[in-house]
C-alpha cells in the first residue's frame, strides 16, 4: 500500500511538536494521546491497528492488539483524516524531552527498526509491526529486550527519542559500539548485536553498564543521548526521601556517606 504524501513543519527545542499539513482526504496515524492541537475540518478515530492492510477479521484484529500489548503501548491507534476542504493541520507533541526525527520511508529501505516506544505518528499506509531479536544475548542484554519496533512504508514516519539525537551513516562493514540504551533507531540494513564491555573490572566499576550494543554497517543509525529509562531513573532518586537535602554540598556527600539519606 502506498503511503499518503503529506507535509510537516517541527517547532521547539526540548519539548518539540510536529504539525502535519493533509490536503483532502488525506491521513496520518498516531500514537493514541499523541495529539496536541488540530484545524477544525479535521476528523478522527480510534481503530485496532495502522489500516495498512484490509482487515482481515476477528483474528488479524486480536494478533494486532497481542502485538501492540508486548511493546508496551496502546492497543488503539487515532487516524486522523481531512474531511474538510483546503489544506489542514494537526499537530503532535513529544511525551518528554528530546527530538522528533522526521524519516522518509523510501531513503531508508522502506524499513526502519526503533526502540519500542519511539513512534509518534505517520502517513497513512505505513505499517507498523514488532521485531524480534533473534539472538539471545541480543535480547536479554540489548536494553530494549527481544522486542524493538518495526516501521514500513514509503512515507514520512516521525519518532521521537530523549535527548539530543546524532544521525550517522555507517559503511558496509563500519562497526559503531554505542551504550544499548542510547540506539534511537537504525535502518533495516543495520547489524545489531551485543558484546561485553572490557574486563571484569570495567564491567563492575566502570559505571557504562555490563554490555555495549554493536552495529554494523550499511545503513542509518540514530543516537540518543539521553534515554528515558534514564532519565525517569534519575528523577526517581532525585525525589526518594533525602534526596533534595544538602544537594550539590559537602556536607550533602557526607550524609550519603554515613546513611544520612
Amino acid at each position: 500500500m502506498k503511503c499518503h504524501e503529506v507535509d510537516y513543519e517541527i517547532f521547539g527545542d526540548d519539548m518539540q511538536i510536529v504539525e502535519v499539513e493533509l490536503d483532502p482526504d488525506e491521513k496520518v496515524i498516531a500514537e493514541a494521546g499523541a495529539m496536541n492541537y488540530m484545524d477544525d475540518g479535521i476528523g478522527f478515530e480510534t481503530k485496532m491497528g495502522d489500516g495498512s492492510s484490509p482487515s482481515g477479521g476477528l483474528m488479524d484484529s486480536l494478533l494486532n492488539v497481542g502485538k501492540r500489548v508486548l511493546t508496551g503501548e496502546s492497543i488503539f491507534m487515532t487516524h486522523f483524516s481531512n474531511n474538510g476542504q483546503g489544506k489542514k493541520r494537526v499537530a503532535f507533541a513529544a511525551p518528554y524531552p528530546g527530538k522528533i526525527i522526521p524519516v522518509n520511508m523510501a531513503l531508508v529501505g522502506e524499513e526502519l527498526i526503533c526502540q519500542k516506544d519511539a513512534f509518534l505518528c505517520a502517513a497513512f499506509g505505513t505499517s507498523t509491526d514488532i521485531a524480534f531479536q533473534r539472538k539471545l544475548g541480543a535480547g536479554f542484554f540489548g536494553g530494549e529486550g527481544f522486542i524493538l519496533q518495526r516501521l514500513r512504508g514509503d512515507g514520512m514516519a516521525f519518532i521521537h527519542v530523549g535527548g539530543t539525537v546524532i544521525k550517522r551513516e555507517l559503511r558496509p562493514g563500519e562497526i559503531l559500539r554505542v551504550d544499548t540504551g542510547c540506539i534511537g533507531a537504525f535502518s533495516a540494513g543495520v547489524e545489531y548485536d551485543i558484546e561485553r564491555a572490557g574486563g571484569l573490572k570495567s564491567m563492575v566499576f566502570g559505571g557504562e553498564g555490563l554490555f555495549l550494543a554493536t552495529l554494523r554497517g550499511p545503513g542509518t543509525v540514530y543516537l540518543q543521548s539521553l534515554p528515558f529509562s534514564r532519565l525517569a531513573d534519575r528523577i526517581m532518586r532525585a525525589a526518594g526521601p533525602g534526596g533534595s537535602k544538602g544537594e550539590g554540598s559537602v556536607l550533602g556527600g557526607l550524609g550519603d556517606m554515613f546513611g544520612d539519606r
